[in-house]
């Protein structure tokens, strides 16, 4: 192993030289062993996405079933005031819409993916410890989200053929020919390609409000004038959180962050598609904040109104739907929370693992096998969720999750905007010669490391620690905090001299 200093000379070359074009490609780097067709900086040509479809990416994510069981626990988890889990859901909504602006705009500026854009703070090879973290996390949801599409399915079949009483870990005949179907039909739509898959997202996007809006409207109407005065106690009840109201409302906010927390780090993979950095920021504005607002009134009205109606929280829509008597309403709804559930999980469970895992051996590995092996280890993940994995809690669950990969975040801001001054050299991001600007140390950048080994230890401590259970929900936030700040230290010696930059 090198000496720091050895690694610190390197460093300083690559600080005190003046930067590459780095609009500019080299096609010779095409041979390179860090190279594939997918990998590769996109150009302006091929990029076509718009605000709308940005939107529609998010709308898809909070609306999925998922989305909205996390949404439903949070109001019942806290013994808060509804108004104010409200506003504390809307309030991560801004918080997130900040930081996937800093994510995204890298990848807007050059057209690559995450786990290419990572390569300039982790270093060429120190790159795949993120970007399998990255596609572990994405496996697992993709295979929660597809059990999740599954029971919306299910509920379609189970008119057709009933419902056995026999099951299977958890599952009867019915909701495994359910699952199989939502498996199968999301491979389909992967290999399709990224076109299909954004014109997928366009319409399921807008459909699943217009039945979220019908939902809530039944539920109001059969609530009557009972529903708006119990919204402000009746969530109260059965909350055995210990904490006082300030550490409920910013435990919510850091949980939500949570939620978003892999398509904060990876938004780059779809940013890339993107015509412009304003499309970026106004689909990320309408899609965020200004989307939650409506998302979690639906959210605070449909979760009170099923205990007002059935005298118990029911948090996935799809048993909602199931206890309301009207069997037009049971098909459209099914079909459109199936749409949006799978749409997401396209999104953000699919697309980022196929580049992950396409990343660790680009010669051998491309988008398409990466998605298919996503699809297969996340099948057992799915089949799996309900009779093991849910048993774990579901806030703790996404806490955890968020915590493990929270100081890529601050370790990709800090690098790009003030290490890098927002400049890198597109041609070493796929040279894999020692003299390369982002080789480090055989590949790896050892101060990176350690700023993520100091950051993921606090941030999971906050999660799995009893001693620090009263920073539950922080996890994900203060763990990307620490990971920059580290990194920051670590290697301000080595930031780029604003005047070597060449434009």
């Amino acid at each position: 192993m090198s000496t720091a200093n050895e690694q610190g000379s390197q460093l300083s070359t690559q600080s005190n030289s003046a930067l590459y074009d780095c609009n500019t490609f080299n096609p010779e780097r095409k041979n390179s062993r860090l190279y594939n067709e997918d990998l590769a900086p996109l150009q302006p040509e091929q990029r076509n996405w718009g605000w709308f479809a940005i939107f529609n990416v998010w709308s898809n994510d909070i609306q999925s079933l998922f989305g909205y069981t996390l949404a439903a626990s949070l109001f019942l988890s806290y013994g808060l005031n509804g108004w104010w889990v409200m506003a504390a859901i809307i309030c991560s909504g801004f918080i997130v819409m900040l930081m996937v602006n800093l994510t995204g705009k890298p990848s807007v500026k050059y057209g690559i993916p995450f786990p290419v854009l990572i390569r300039a703070s982790m270093g060429i090879n120190g790159a795949n410890l993120p970007a399998i973290l990255r596609a572990i996390i994405g496996i697992f949801w993709y295979g929660v989200q597809t059990y999740f599409a599954s029971t919306a399915v299910a509920i379609l079949l189970t008119i057709v053929i009933g419902s056995p009483d026999t099951t299977f870990l958890g599952l009867n005949s019915t909701a495994w020919i359910a699952f199989v179907i939502v498996w199968v039909f999301q491979i389909l739509l992967f290999w399709a390609g990224i076109e299909p898959i954004k014109h997928f997202l366009n319409w399921a996007g807008p459909l699943v409000y217009v039945v979220m809006v019908i939902l809530m409207a039944v539920i109001w109407y059969q609530s009557g004038s009972e529903l708006l005065p119990a919204i402000n106690s009746i969530f109260a009840s059965g909350s055995d959180y210990s904490g006082n109201a300030i550490q409920a409302f910013t435990a919510i906010v850091g949980t939500m962050v949570a939620y978003f927390a892999a398509v904060v780090i990876n938004f780059g993979d779809f940013s890339r598609f993107l015509r412009s950095e304003r499309d970026m920021r106004l689909g990320n504005l309408l899609g965020l904040p200004i989307n939650m607002v409506f998302f979690s009134f639906i959210a605070l009205v449909i979760t009170a109104g099923t205990l007002v109606i059935f005298g118990e929280a029911l948090t996935n829509p799809s048993d909602i739907v199931d206890r309301v008597d009207s069997l037009p309403l049971t098909i459209i709804a099914a079909l459109t929370f199936f749409a949006a559930t799978v749409g997401i999980n396209m999104v953000a469970n699919f697309i980022p693992p196929a580049y992950d895992l396409a990343n660790l051996f680009p010669k051998h590995i491309n988008f398409r096998m990466g998605g298919l092996i996503t699809a297969v280890i996340a099948f057992f993940v799915g089949a799996l969720w309900l009779s093991f994995i849910s048993k774990i809690g579901i806030v703790g669950f996404v806490n955890t999750i968020g915590a493990v990969i929270a100081p890529f975040f601050g370790i990709l801001v800090i690098d790009y905007y003030l290490i890098k001054r927002q400049h890198i050299d597109m041609n070493d991001l796929f040279s894999a010669q020692p003299t390369g600007a982002y080789y480090y140390y055989k590949g790896w950048n050892i101060r990176a490391l350690i700023a993520f080994a100091i950051g993921a230890l606090f941030s999971i401590a906050t999660v799995l620690i009893p001693a620090l259970t009263k920073l539950e929900g922080y996890g994900f936030l203060l763990g990307a905090a620490i990971g920059g700040i580290v990194y920051w230290v670590l290697m301000r010696p080595y930031a780029v001299d604003p005047d070597t930059i060449v434009e």
